[in-house]
């Protein structure tokens, strides 16, 4: 199928469908969801969700404490908001089986650049995905119930029909009581149409922003009266009204209220009767306008913090559904985020060193985190995206016993994502002659945009100790390893010859057995085995070797049953491979010749340079990344 195919193909779908009034009540006997209300239909737009048993998972039960969580497809992008999606689900789970949720308004309570607008559109565009029905030529969209009294055919259309009588709230319009009195109280007369919602026709969608306080007033939600029609009809006709408010617009469907507490209180006054009762009053004397949607809402907690600690609006404050959507606090959803907007972008091919997108996560969720009582906050980060640091970090707490001390604020505050997708592009944009992003060009921009961000200076010294005393840190140990792992031709092999020669030392040394080595013949005792087993130990600062060697070759010993007899990989067991890591890694003097750019003595040195650039490409670097990131580290090294 060609675009053009497709294209007509879409609008030919979406086009109105007419009926008479009494196929539409035989097409809601065979139908139930036709009559459905807009929860319904929300809900029926998101879908099932994938049903996820964390305990099967060992990262995600820590996160998660085990529990069934629930991921929806329709929100797959929307990384590490699962527990605010599922509240906005659970709203209009609800508000479908008509509890007090219908009668709410959600809003979306979050810090600037939190992804509650992004929430708001993509509920407006699953809104487009389900169809609804309505009478034909309403300037409201209402729904062809509206012409029957609960009190009075209630009963019958349950009986002939089987529509509950609880869809049959809604008034009817000003402009349907007008139709009606021309028929003659023929109700036939009246067409039903099947409409899709449409963000760009505002049909059953509308966006409603505050303006100027002075001047606003209901209007923008109600509607008001077109005045070149005065000349042909009086101004409480029905006729005379411009039924173009965001409340008439979004009727059977959704209103999106941006900034909601920025409006002045007059105007927000229609929502709460269009919410409770089901319809509103517009600003001429006329009857109630039928309302039968969601008022979805969102702005920053300033504003609704000065909005709720007003006592003036308590009839207000009992009737909003708010979700939180706190900032990210996972590293690797953080990462996700930034993937899916490079992905959005011509920056999608330009290279990205390794650990660059790793290090602005980690710098901007720490920025959001509460610092913790005798624990570290990178150590709280970490375990926030699910490590494990029993091993590593004795004092770090569980998730549960973090987040209970940070309270329910935590990640209502600090650098928003906005703030890390401008920093991303200007370290893609750093180097004039090449696009393309490294660690350390992103540790430069983020020490000059903190100076320009001009923040108080206690958050500013806290933000630069996240550089100086984590990130920087850590990226010469990440860097140092990803080019001495370049530098080892056979570091794989090389790592597992130290460690299964370390097994075996320490599994003879416990025994108190001499070990005869196979290769060269030699017979080792129990203290030549422990020197050999010390060399690898000692550089590493093994404080208490006994304990460490009986926990290794126990380690060992569990992996062999489970892996036919054969060691296990050397990089299976943390704490050993951090060993002999350092042992493998403990001379960077070797290194100079290699990585260096400098004029090679000979033509040796000059393959294994080329061998180490080619090896470093491999793993994701530029040639040009390799030059500047090696001639950092060996500045690095040699400043310490």
């Amino acid at each position: 199928m060609s675009i053009f195919d497709h294209v007509q193909d879409r609008f030919s779908r979406v086009q109105q469908e007419d009926m008479s009034l009494e196929e539409y009540l035989a097409l809601c006997r065979r139908e139930p969801k036709v009559y459905a209300s807009a929860a319904e239909r929300m809900l029926e737009a998101i879908g099932e969700p994938e049903v996820i048993d964390t305990a099967k998972d060992p990262r995600l039960s820590r996160i998660f404490s085990n529990k069934v969580i629930r991921r929806y497809p329709a929100f797959a992008e929307f990384h590490g908001m699962e527990e605010a999606i599922e509240q906005i689900v659970s709203y209009f789970r609800h508000a479908s089986q008509g509890l007090e949720e219908r009668k709410q308004i959600l809003y979306l309570l979050g810090p600037v650049g939190g992804g509650k607008s992004s929430l708001a559109e993509r509920l407006k565009l699953l809104m487009e995905r389900i169809p609804f029905y309505a009478i034909k030529g309403s300037p409201v969209y209402e729904s062809p119930l509206g012409l029957f009294s609960p009190e009075e055919d209630g009963e019958l259309l349950e009986k002939e029909y089987g529509i509950p009588q609880r869809y049959l709230k809604s008034v009817m319009s000003p402009w349907a009581a007008k139709r009606l009195k021309e028929y003659g109280g023929d109700i036939s007369q009246f067409r039903v149409v099947r409409l899709y919602p449409s963000r760009l026709n505002q049909i059953a969608i509308s966006k409603t922003e505050p303006g100027d306080e002075n001047n606003q007033d209901i209007s923008s939600l109600v509607g008001k009266v077109d005045i070149r029609q005065l000349e042909l009809y009086s101004q409480d006709d029905p006729d005379a009204y411009s039924f173009s408010g965001g409340l008439c617009r979004a009727n059977q469907g959704l209103m999106e209220f941006v900034e909601m507490f920025k409006a002045p209180i007059k105007v927000l006054h229609p929502l709460l009767t269009a919410t409770q009762e089901g319809n509103y009053n517009p600003t001429e004397g006329m009857g109630a306008i039928p309302f039968d949607g969601i008022i979805l809402a969102h702005s920053n907690e300033s504003e609704w913090q000065a909005f709720r600690n007003n006592r003036n609006n308590e009839a207000f404050l009992d009737r909003v559904y708010i979700v939180k959507v706190p900032y990210c606090l996972r590293v690797s959803e953080e990462i996700k985020i930034y993937q899916k907007l490079l992905e959005e972008s011509s920056l999608n091919a330009a290279p990205c060193a390794p650990d660059t997108l790793r290090m602005l996560a980690q710098f901007s969720v720490l920025s959001r985190l509460k610092v913790p009582e005798n624990s570290n906050v990178y150590s709280k980060m970490r375990v926030y995206d699910g490590e494990n640091l029993k091993d590593t970090d004795p004092r770090a707490k569980s998730i549960q016993e973090y987040r209970d001390a940070a309270g329910v604020d935590e990640g209502m505050e600090g650098l928003s994502t906005r703030f890390a997708f401008k920093i991303l592009s200007k370290v893609f944009n750093f180097d004039n002659t090449e696009v393309a992003a490294n660690p350390v060009h992103l540790l430069y921009v983020l020490e000059q945009a903190l100076e320009r961000e001009q923040l108080p200076p206690e958050v500013f010294e806290r933000y630069l100790g996240f550089i100086k005393e984590y990130m920087a840190p850590r990226y010469v140990d990440f860097i140092g390893k990803e080019i001495q792992t370049a530098y080892l031709e056979s570091y794989s092999e090389y790592g597992q010859n130290i460690f299964d020669r370390y097994v075996t030392y320490a599994d003879f040394w416990i025994q108190d057995q001499e070990y005869r080595d196979h290769e060269t013949g030699e017979l080792l005792n129990r203290q030549a085995l422990n020197e050999e087993l010390e060399k690898i130990e000692k550089p590493a600062g093994i404080s208490n070797p006994k304990d460490f060697r009986h926990e290794v070759v126990n380690f060992v010993l569990r992996a062999r049953a489970q892996n036919n007899g054969m060691n296990p990989s050397w990089q299976s067991y943390e704490k050993l491979k951090g060993v002999i890591e350092h042992k493998m890694f403990a001379n960077t003097e070797e290194l100079l010749p290699v990585i260096s750019f400098n004029a090679k003595a000979s033509k040796s040195d000059h393959k294994k340079h080329q061998d180490f650039v080619a090896r470093m490409v491999e793993r994701g670097y530029t040639e040009k990344q390799v030059r500047l990131l090696s001639e950092w580290y060996l500045r690095v090294r040699k400043s310490q």
